[in-house]
């Protein structure tokens, strides 16, 4: 049988839960998500358990989408139909997948629908006649869904997903794990209103990419501008499977050495929402098919407050993140593995280094 160098794996401080002492040990992120998962089904009574729980082979686990749930049904137990205890547990779940920031990140997008829900109840009575709002805007209504049995050493799978955040997670041999498509939104994108005024919760894709964009001189920036108008969204949008978009923008090798800086900051901005591990795997893919092969694109107005969209892609990946709708206040952003969305490539791998019998 051949045989496979597991990944090196990133220590991590002991974390313990606050809620019914459990303990979600030191170590990669599997066997944290493994304890974590296990907990939390533990925790449901068995109509939740039905509910949460889905085959790893089903057509469930690439189910999945950014927009509200009236536009597109999903499935999995959401926060609001659990207690607060089980709340904490799957809170902790999110939370083995996710560095800090990367926790902090998603709890404020989800949080985020109740700011979206004070501005379209006053835009809806404002309407002449007063109209209903369309859509359900609550932080509670957030999806958790586990594939197969959670596990260190066999493969299995978990969900979080609802309005503008969609997390993946798929571990193969309870030791590989793969984090995409990673989607994460923010509507508004800045909170011009009310107490959390000022709050940008995605901030930093923005921020990070102008500073790249900024630093290009005029040629730089002609090769970068692929057009001057942006997409209407994210141009691979919610695709199950997608295939590299056109080579454009500028490359890698074309930038300074500090623009190159800049580029990798970019790029830990997204990588870093992922636990260690799993964001040192992302950037070792990036740095064994080349850093030279990573190209920079934008599209749209240059000056802040306008419509724009950037991508950032390589030969294993894909970054998109578009700012056009409501007025250019309304984020779109997502990672994608062209052979690693949903785990693919390690399942492919899995497969050819398991042996047989005839």
């Amino acid at each position: 049988m051949k045989r496979r160098m597991t990944r090196r794996w990133i220590a991590a401080a002991i974390l313990t839960a606050s809620t019914l002492g459990v303990t979600v040990e030191a170590g990669p992120s599997p066997a944290r998500m493994a304890t974590a998962a296990t907990a939390l089904l533990k925790s449901l009574t068995p109509e939740q358990r039905q509910q949460a729980t889905f085959s790893f082979d089903g057509d469930e686990r690439t189910h999945w989408h950014f927009v509200p749930t009236e536009v597109f049904a999903r499935h999995g137990l959401t926060l609001k139909q659990m207690n607060p205890s089980q709340q904490a547990l799957a809170r902790e779940l999110l939370k083995a997948g996710l560095s800090q920031r990367g926790y902090m990140t998603a709890t404020q997008v989800m949080e985020l629908e109740s700011v979206l829900a004070t501005l379209e109840a006053a835009q809806a009575a404002a309407a002449q006649p007063p109209q209903g709002n369309r859509f359900v805007r609550d932080p509670e209504r957030y999806f958790f869904s586990i594939f197969g049995t959670p596990s260190t050493r066999n493969t299995w799978g978990w969900r979080v997903e609802g309005h503008h955040l969609s997390l993946h997670f798929t571990v193969v041999n309870g030791t590989l794990v793969a984090g995409a498509p990673t989607f994460l939104g923010s509507n508004p994108a800045e909170v011009r209103d009310g107490p959390k005024r000022g709050t940008r919760v995605l901030g930093l894709e923005e921020d990070a990419a102008r500073s790249l964009l900024e630093s290009l001189d005029a040629s730089q920036r002609a090769t970068a501008i692929i057009n001057t108008t942006a997409p209407n969204d994210i141009v691979t949008v919610a695709s199950v499977k997608i295939d590299p978009l056109s080579p454009v923008g500028i490359p890698a090798a074309a930038l300074t050495v500090s623009q190159r800086a800049l580029l990798k900051q970019l790029l830990d901005v997204y990588a870093g929402y992922m636990a260690d591990d799993i964001a040192a795997d992302r950037l070792a893919r990036i740095e064994k098919a080349g850093w030279d092969k990573v190209a920079f694109a934008w599209a749209g107005r240059l000056e802040r407050g306008q419509k724009h969209y950037y991508r950032v892609q390589g030969p294993t990946f894909l970054i998109e993140y578009d700012n056009t709708q409501n007025d250019a206040n309304h984020i779109h952003s997502v990672w994608r593995d062209f052979n690693g969305d949903f785990g693919e490539d390690l399942l492919r791998e899995h497969v050819h280094d398991t042996p047989h019998c005839d």
